[in-house]
This record gives C-alpha cells, sequence and structure tokens, in this order.
C-alpha cells in the first residue's frame, strides 16, 4: 500500500524531466562529443624544375651588333655559392671558332665563401665547333666557307687550330672582369683586347647562363657546349654566323624555378589563430625562423606540442632523401603522406622551407585548413618572407653573411606577392586532404 502511495505521487512532470535527462545523456553520447574521423594529408613538390637559374643574350651597340676592337659589353646576373656563369660568342673573322669559359663555367666564389672579383680572362678558352674547315682568321675569312665532310667534335684551339693557323691566347683577346655589388649580384665586363694584334677580330652576339647548384653540385655542367662532343642546340649558329637566337631560345626553355622543399611541419589544432605565426607580426622566436632559414622543423615542433589548442604536431620527411624534392629528368616530385586522427572544429596548420631562398616558407593561410575538408586544398597554401634574412634571388641566393654585408634583418612576416622582385614562381606545393 505504500509502495503504491509512492507510485501515484511521482507526477507526469518528474517522469517527464527523467525521460529528458535520459535522452540528453543519450544525445551526448551518440551526436553532441564530436567523433573522430580519419582524414590524410598529402603534400608533394609539383614544380617541374629547370637546371639554369638565369639565361640571355649579349650583343654590340652598332649595326651589326658585333663588339669591335675596344669595345665593351655587360652582362648583369644573380648567382649562390657553388654556381659558375658560362657563355659564348663567335671569333668573328674565323670560320667556326668561338669563345667560352672552360666548363662548368666562370668561378664566382672562393672557397670561403667570398665572391670572386676582378680580372678572371684566364678561365676563358677559344674552341673549334668542328663544323667549318678553318681558314686563316682574318676579315678576309669567306663565311660560311667549306664544311667538315664529317662534322668534329668540339676541341680546345690552344695556340694552333686543326690547320695549323696560330692563334693567341684567348686571355690576350678578351678580358673578363667580375665586380659584385651585394646581395648576390654580379656584372661580367667582357672587352675586345684584340685590335692590333696578330688575331683581331670582332665579337659576335652572344649567350650567357647561370646554373643551379643545390648542395654545391652545379646541375648542368654542359649548358652550351662539351669539350670532345659534337655541336648542339644553335651553338653552330653562333660559331659559324654570329646568329645567337637558335641558341638562346634553347636556354630559355631550360631557364627557370628549381627548388626542394624542406621536412614538412604539420599541426592539428582548435582554435581561432595559426598556432605559429601571424602576417604583420614579426618572428616569435619559438623555431620558424629555423624552418625558415635552414628547413629545420623540430625546434618549432617542439615548442608547439605544450602549446594550449594543439593536439597533434608532426614532421614529415621524405624517405629517401629527407627533403621534397622538385621533378626532373621524368622523375616525380617528392611527396609525403600522414593520417591523421581528426574531429569537426579541428584545424591544419603546415610549414615547410622554400629551400633555395634565405628565409621563406609555404604555410597555410590565416587560420589554417578545416580538418574536414576533403579534396585539393593546395589554394590554402601561400609563400611568405619569414622577415630575418635579407631576399635574394630564390636559387641564387648565398645564405651566408659576408665581411661587411650582413643578410640579417628583422621585419615583420609578409606573403611574398607572385610576381616578386626578382621571377615569377609556378605551383610549387600541392596539399590534398582524403
Amino acid at each position: 500500500m505504500n509502495a503504491n502511495k509512492k507510485i501515484r505521487h511521482i507526477s507526469p512532470y518528474s517522469v517527464f524531466c527523467a525521460c529528458g535527462l535520459a535522452t540528453l545523456v543519450s544525445c551526448n553520447d551518440d551526436h553532441m562529443i564530436p567523433q573522430p574521423e580519419s582524414n590524410t594529408i598529402t603534400i608533394e613538390n609539383v614544380l617541374d624544375s629547370k637546371p639554369l637559374v638565369q639565361s640571355g643574350t649579349f650583343m654590340g651597340t652598332g649595326t651589326p651588333p658585333v663588339i669591335l676592337p675596344g669595345q665593351s659589353v655587360s652582362i648583369e646576373f644573380h648567382a649562390g655559392a657553388g654556381q659558375a656563369l658560362s657563355f659564348a660568342t663567335m671569333y668573328g673573322w674565323s670560320n667556326d671558332l668561338f669563345f667560352a669559359p672552360e666548363n662548368p663555367g666562370i668561378n664566382l666564389y672562393n672557397a670561403d665563401g667570398t665572391p670572386v672579383t676582378g680580372d678572371v680572362s684566364s678561365q676563358i678558352k677559344l674552341w673549334d665547333n668542328g663544323t667549318r674547315i678553318n681558314q686563316a682568321p682574318g676579315m678576309s675569312v669567306m663565311h660560311p666557307g667549306t664544311a667538315e665532310s664529317t662534322p668534329k667534335n668540339i676541341s680546345e684551339v690552344n695556340g694552333t687550330d686543326a690547320q695549323g693557323n696560330m692563334y693567341l691566347a684567348a686571355s690576350q683577346l678578351m678580358k673578363a672582369t667580375l665586380a659584385y655589388h651585394g646581395n648576390s649580384r654580379f656584372t661580367l665586363t667582357l672587352k675586345n683586347t684584340s685590335g692590333g694584334t696578330a688575331n683581331e677580330t670582332p665579337f659576335s652576339p652572344g649567350v650567357w647562363t647561370v646554373s643551379y647548384a643545390p648542395g654545391g653540385d652545379i646541375l648542368d655542367k654542359t649548358p652550351i657546349y662539351a669539350e670532345g662532343q659534337p655541336s648542339v642546340n644553335g651553338l653552330t649558329n653562333i660559331a659559324e654566323m654570329g646568329d645567337n637566337s637558335v641558341l638562346d631560345d634553347h636556354l630559355q626553355g631550360m631557364t627557370g624555378i628549381f627548388t626542394p622543399l624542406s621536412p614538412v611541419l604539420v599541426v592539428v589544432y582548435s582554435g581561432d589563430e595559426n598556432p605559429f605565426y601571424k602576417t604583420g607580426e614579426k618572428d616569435r622566436g619559438e623555431g620558424l625562423s629555423d624552418l625558415a632559414q635552414t628547413g629545420n622543423a623540430e625546434i618549432l615542433a617542439g615548442n608547439l606540442e605544450s602549446k594550449s589548442g594543439v593536439k597533434k604536431v608532426y614532421v614529415l620527411k621524405e624517405p629517401s632523401s629527407t627533403v621534397l624534392l622538385p621533378k626532373a629528368g621524368g622523375a616525380s616530385g617528392g611527396k609525403v603522406m600522414q593520417q591523421l586522427d581528426v574531429v569537426k572544429g579541428d584545424r591544419i596548420a603546415l610549414a615547410t622551407m622554400y629551400g633555395l631562398s634565405n628565409d621563406w616558407f609555404y604555410a597555410t593561410k590565416g587560420n589554417g585548413i578545416d580538418a574536414m575538408k576533403k579534396g585539393d586544398v593546395s589554394d590554402q597554401i601561400s609563400l611568405y618572407d619569414n622577415g630575418t634574412k635579407k631576399d635574394q634571388y630564390p636559387g641564387a641566393n648565398i645564405r651566408m653573411d659576408l665581411p661587411g654585408m650582413s643578410l640579417r634583418e628583422s621585419k615583420v612576416i609578409e606573403e611574398v606577392p607572385n610576381p616578386n622582385a626578382f621571377t615569377t614562381l609556378p605551383q610549387i606545393v600541392k596539399v590534398t586532404l582524403n
């Protein structure tokens, strides 16, 4: 009886509350607590790389635009440590001889990393293109002259040519002088000093190149010619006729961008701000500058792990090379992948160094990427200047302080415009979420 009374005194309102509470708990368990999902991030270097940093042409100012005895022409270019400058110009009063530095080109930096300046004429040689029978050099040479029945390989003219004609050393006919202007910028001045010698001659319009040298190893050591090999790619047009257009077209097709990407920092976090940088602010001293300057992401990763809102930090390295190399010689570019366990509301931020720069880094824009997104999210990535080292021509940077020329600076982090002050960059980083 007492029990029945108790039952009768349970109000409908109490029953509703109890049922509602049970329902709410059920909702929290099944729907209101975010459920983890797997999302795999893939970062790729999709750059179709080129071996030459810069290339171009030079010529005299007259008509025709040859460089006469006593005249000079200058070539301005950027180059980093380990890189070399090559060029070619016709010995005008010959059948098929040309001046060029011995491969891989003129040395631009000393062993201690300081730039080479002054007279570098000793590095210039005279070469026989091997496609015409040489007449005695001089104004009376007939062009194009008699073709070799079987074209010969390119060879150095060291005192005499194959027909026994005499020549002074190239350094007595051409003076080459290097000047350094700071920030990896050089000028090479070529002066025709052949006047009054037994080998007086004009120089034709020519071509020049600077090759990338990642890790100090020049990518293309024979961009214009190869001793002991046949003349190719339009060099014959220069050596026989002084026409630099064909070889210039070929070299322009080999000129562009080359850069690896450093090991990639990936951060899963929650919150309203990217946890490691913000444009308009200076580097926070937490390790981003190490990533941007040297590609070392470990310091920043360690500091981020203890930050509020940061859930997971990864440093992704390409298994064989550590860095993500660009596409080259038919080989695919480097790629790294990581499975991420994320929930609704999570954000993803990443950063990787533009390897051949002083302090540029690719990173997610603003407050990162919604971790629930799928597909290509490359449009959420941009290139930034860390503001801690002076900018130099990408791929031709020095990245070390020279006497009297400090590269250090202290500016706010800014997006690198494209085109930038030096060049125009193609897409390099591809990021996909699946």
